[in-house]
Parts: C-alpha cells; sequence; structure tokens
C-alpha cells in the first residue's frame, strides 16, 4: 500500500451488533496519524439516497443488494482519491463481498458476529421486537435471508464484556501491521 493510496475497512453484520460504534472507535484513532478518514454508515447513506421508510420496496433483498451496491461504488471514488473509507452497514451479500474484493483497493473486511438472543437484548433500534409484534418484515438475519462473509479478514469473537474500545484498538493493531508489511514488500 503506497501512501497515495486509499484504503476501505468494511464493516459489516446485523442489525445492532455494534458496527457504527466500532466504525466511530476506529476512526478516532485513524484521526490520530493524520490519514484523511471518512465515515459512510448505512443509516446515513439510507437517508442521502432517499430510502429510509420502511417499506417492502426498501428493504427486500433486491432493494438492499442494489443500495449496497451504490454504497460500493461510492467507497470505490472516494477510495481512489486517497481516502481511508471505513463502511459500517449490514450490505451481507456474497456479491457484494466479491465486487469489493474485486474492485476496492486495499480492502479490509470485518465481520461482527453476535448471537441472536443478545442482538434481540440490545435492540437499540428496536428492530427485533417490531419483527416479532408482526410490524415490520424483511429484517436481515430473520424473515431475509443473509450471506454471512466466508473469507472476512477479521471477525473477532464475541465477548459481551469487551469493550468497542479494545476491540478497536485490536482492530487498528491488525491494520496497521498490514499497512507495515505492505510497506515492507512495495
Amino acid at each position: 500500500m503506497h501512501k497515495e493510496d486509499g484504503r476501505v475497512i468494511w464493516i459489516t453484520g446485523l442489525s445492532g451488533v455494534g458496527k457504527t460504534t466500532l466504525a466511530q472507535e476506529l476512526i478516532k484513532l485513524i484521526i490520530v496519524t493524520g490519514e484523511p478518514v471518512i465515515h459512510l454508515d448505512g443509516d446515513k447513506l439510507r437517508e442521502i439516497f432517499g430510502v429510509v421508510e420502511r417499506n417492502s420496496q426498501n428493504y427486500d433483498r433486491k432493494a438492499r443488494l442494489g443500495l449496497a451496491m451504490k454504497y460500493s461504488k461510492l467507497t470505490n471514488v472516494l477510495c481512489s482519491q486517497g481516502f481511508t473509507v471505513v463502511v459500517s452497514t449490514i450490505s451481507m451479500f456474497n456479491e457484494i463481498y466479491d465486487w469489493n474484493r474485486t474492485n476496492l483497493p486495499n480492502y479490509f473486511e470485518v465481520y461482527l458476529k453476535i448471537p441472536l438472543d443478545e442482538l434481540r437484548r440490545r435492540d437499540p433500534k428496536s428492530i427485533y421486537n417490531q419483527y416479532d409484534e408482526g410490524i415490520i418484515k424483511n429484517v436481515a438475519g430473520l424473515d431475509l435471508l443473509v450471506d454471512e462473509p466466508l473469507t472476512a479478514d477479521w471477525q473477532p469473537e464475541f465477548q459481551r464484556d469487551r469493550t468497542v474500545s479494545s476491540l478497536a484498538c485490536e482492530l487498528n493493531s491488525i491494520l496497521e501491521e498490514k499497512i507495515s508489511i505492505s510497506k515492507k514488500q512495495g
């Protein structure tokens, strides 16, 4: 990896797993180095692309896949300009993982996997509760099938008492090591 090259840290997992929180903590660590970094968050991108309303057209597999591809292509544009782009999004489709690995330079995939009972306990957006009550459908990981990443670059083991700060520090160390190895090879 050359300094003029951007890089992508793609953080994926189901709703409530902590993607955004981890991304925000990681970005704090990256900013300290002076590296230009941008955070693309799935919820914010939904707002920007005007697909926030929860209906069958906005949240079915086809719509989610199309939106995820927009995220990937936007990430590519920003990365090609030398930015480090941290993406926090569900976007759990093999088509996206494959496209990202082929098209995004210096791509690093993080998969946060937490047991469903823990996600239901957390449920910060009340998504699992609304699903259980029959209010919403097309919930990723429940009635909407998703593809778990099989080749994620990092998948930390779930530990209920582990802090987000310690996760971010571990991830940042792995990323710094990867940069160091690339510099030695390049």
